[in-house]
């Protein structure tokens, strides 16, 4: 059900000049062929593209899709029933690299913070525990057996945990997947969600990002690990209200669906 239009120019303006902060940026950097490790991600691996998250749209509107708002409400709903697991300490991102000469890198641009023989001596200690499959599914070959569980597509719904940054992250995936169900406010704070999921992400990974202005987060020691799983922590308190907002829009396209 759309709301009263005579909010509408205010909350648009308001909507515009929120994602310009990251739109712009990107599409300046973008011209002058600027890569950048952390942020392009989030224009890049996912679809949406700058234009349409700066278009402002109430909500509400019919999906094309019902079967979409079905699978994307039986997944966050699933997710959202699971107690956070927080143990990880991001090394799906150590995992990505395992093995990797500096020319491989998918930031060949960035050195390791511990070199190529630091890194694969970190996986090899560690436990890895990723049950998100989006990030497992970059691992190159010879880390995959070293994760403890083996996530695949099929098994998304039944492996996906509120603690995961990824499936965190992904929220904003699932609220343009929504759209025009979704409000533009909504999508913009997923990937406001995103942008801060993205940067531990970054701090905690392989990479010494330090001269782009990413301190850190040295999961290979105990002050490391303390300080992802307490952020960690706030980024999934973060995430499940807007994970339940997101269940509600799907929730309020079935009723009505059902009554037609």
């Amino acid at each position: 059900m759309l709301t009263d239009q005579s909010s509408w120019p205010a909350r648009r303006a308001a909507h515009e000049a929120r994602v310009d902060e990251w739109i712009v940026p990107h599409l300046e950097r973008r011209r002058r062929g600027e890569k950048h490790p952390v942020l392009d991600f989030l224009f890049t691996y996912y679809s949406f593209r700058p234009a349409q998250l700066r278009q402002w749209r109430p909500g509400g509107e019919a999906h094309r899709r019902p079967e979409t708002v079905a699978w994307v409400r039986e997944l966050l709903a699933a997710t959202a029933a699971r107690p956070p697991h927080l143990g990880c300490f991001g090394l799906h991102e150590w995992a990505m690299v395992y093995r990797q000469t500096q020319e491989e890198l998918r930031h060949n641009a960035w050195p390791l913070r511990l070199g190529a023989a630091g890194t694969d001596a970190v996986v090899e200690a560690s436990r890895i525990r990723c049950s998100h499959f989006d990030a497992f599914r970059f691992y190159t070959a010879p880390a995959r057996s070293l994760n403890l569980l083996q996530p695949t597509r099929e098994t998304q719904v039944a492996n996906e945990q509120p603690g995961c940054l990824h499936a965190n992250m992904d929220l904003y995936k699932w609220s343009y997947k929504l759209s025009p169900l979704t409000a533009s406010e909504l999508i913009a704070d997923c990937f406001a969600l995103a942008v801060d999921i993205r940067t531990l992400d970054m701090q905690a990974s392989p990479y010494d990002l330090a001269d782009l202005g990413y301190p850190p987060v040295p999961v290979e020691t105990p002050d490391g690990r303390a300080e992802y799983t307490r952020r960690q922590r706030e980024l999934a308190e973060r995430a499940a209200p807007l994970r339940a907002a997101l269940i509600a829009v799907c929730d309020d396209a079935m009723a009505q669906l059902s009554q037609v």
